[in-house]
């Protein structure tokens, strides 16, 4: 990675423009091509440097659920467990940490209802307590790293 890549990941970080052609400014801030731009992001992309791009979307406002979840799975079995979360398009993070509880992920759903369901589905599948934690307040922050 060097500095061009560096200074692409600085201002996508920030935003793309919502136009035909997201990667123009990009460009034009960097003094490289366009096309130059799109191949460099595709590579940090494939090389996993960017994980996604896409639109953060508050659940709530679309009157949707959340909840950040907890469970103490034995070392043993943390692999499994992290499959069987993984399975649900609903699960958004799924982290193993230090300390008890050791895995940690978050569901958001249509409904309430439903993120209820997988959090019983997975606890029940693993033979497992599942801790729900729904948050009651939200404070959103905007984390951009300046990778330069």
């Amino acid at each position: 990675m060097d500095a061009v890549d560096r200074q692409i990941l600085n201002l996508i970080n920030k935003g793309l423009p919502l136009t035909d052609r997201p990667f123009l400014s990009t460009a034009e801030s960097v003094g490289i091509s366009e096309q130059e731009v799109v191949e460099r992001v595709r590579r940090l992309s494939s090389s996993g440097v960017i994980r996604r791009i896409g639109a953060t979307i508050d659940p709530h406002r679309i009157g949707w659920h959340s909840t950040l979840c907890a469970a103490e799975v034995p070392l043993a079995r943390v692999h499994e467990f992290a499959a069987l979360v993984g399975g649900y398009d609903e699960v958004t993070h799924n982290y193993l940490r230090e300390g008890h509880p050791n895995c940690w992920f978050t569901v958001i759903a249509p409904s309430e209802d439903r993120v209820h369901r997988i959090i019983s589905e997975i606890g029940r599948k693993l033979g497992i307590e599942i801790e729900s934690l729904p948050a009651r307040k939200i404070f959103k922050i905007r984390v951009a790293f300046d990778i330069t």
